[in-house]
């Protein structure tokens, strides 16, 4: 089969894939770097970090996890498969995530094939949802999407889901009491023709604050007159968790929650990310009450059906890419 990253048709697909990853604000906070067409880097861009919400980074590489997830995929399909290296050693850029280099391999299975096939069509989604029970079935494949990725994604009962809510809830309320919370949020909403951070018509219904305590969006954003609407009260929420709460951790939690984000997409299954409670100045983790011996919690999913949402922008290909070959076969 021919090397994928030989020319540049085939570097823009598996890149493009990459970039339609979802990110905190859709910040996009990753580059690419392409070495003698044998290599292609993942990199952070310390650039789009968000200090106020995510002082330790830990957003940042979640987001760039999510992107080796389906640059991971897009390399399957080619016929081989990714040979990954994390957080390689690199005293010229400690941004460097990963480093993919790939092997022939046997073509994917059905079921990498529909998830490769997937990623265009994956959407958050701040609308609500239906009251449509997610069946067993389709929570235990999100729950293996989660444990093939080395993480664990626990489905909690009633009480541990108003317990996690009032989390989220009391972490907004002191999100939007912060200026500089607002002012960072005010660059990443606001702006027309741009292709980054969360457009107009993908903040959802303002919340009426009686359900669900969504973010809003619209808060620092140039939009008036939005209609307000009711989210659950009691959401079907899934808990992403990984042994470890470091960058390694982090990068491994992205790569979970795209798995987990692309199977809920191919089953129907509408999505969006709670996290309020990690959103804070101090840095310092949140009180869940469920750490150890568990895990750490790195995402709270909101599951469910809800009505079609279009897509946010992404960044051009030149724009991410950084090759350092002369030329392309």
């Amino acid at each position: 089969m021919p090397h994928p990253f030989a020319t540049h048709v085939g570097v823009r697909r598996l890149v493009t894939a990459a970039t339609a990853a979802p990110s905190v604000h859709n910040t996009q906070p990753w580059r690419f770097r392409l070495h003698d067409a044998s290599v292609l880097e993942l990199h952070a861009d310390p650039d789009r970090k968000l200090d106020v919400l995510d002082p330790r980074g830990r957003a940042l590489y979640i987001s760039c996890g999510a992107a080796l997830f389906n640059l991971r995929l897009g390399i399957r399909m080619t016929g081989h498969r990714p040979l990954v290296q994390s957080f390689p050693d690199n005293v010229d850029d400690p941004n460097l995530v990963a480093a993919v280099a790939v092997e022939e391999a046997p073509m994917p299975s059905s079921t990498h094939a529909e998830l490769y096939a997937t990623i265009p069509h994956r959407r958050t989604s701040r609308r609500p949802f239906s009251k449509r029970i997610v069946s067993r079935a389709v929570r235990d494949e999100l729950v293996e999407a989660a444990r093939a990725e080395g993480a664990a994604l626990g489905m909690p009962g009633p009480q541990t889901t108003a317990y996690l809510l009032s989390l989220v809830a009391d972490a907004d309320r002191r999100l939007v009491a912060d200026d500089r919370y607002l002012t960072e949020l005010a660059r990443w909403t606001c702006g027309r023709g741009r292709d980054d951070g969360i457009p107009w018509y993908a903040y959802g219904p303002r919340p009426t604050g009686r359900g669900l305590p969504m973010r809003d969006f619209g808060l620092a954003g140039p939009v008036t007159g939005r209609d307000a609407d009711d989210f659950a009260v009691r959401p079907q929420l899934g808990v992403l968790l990984t042994q470890g709460d470091e960058p390694a951790d982090w990068l491994l939690a992205g790569q979970a929650l795209q798995r987990i984000l692309l199977t809920a997409t191919r089953r129907g299954l509408s999505t969006s990310l709670l996290s309020q409670p990690w959103d804070m100045q101090s840095g310092s983790r949140p009180d869940t009450g469920a750490t150890r011996p568990a895990g750490h919690i790195q995402a709270i999913i909101r599951f469910g059906y809800g009505p079609p949402v279009p897509g946010t922008p992404r960044r051009p290909f030149p724009a991410v890419l950084q090759r350092t070959q002369k030329g392309w076969k």
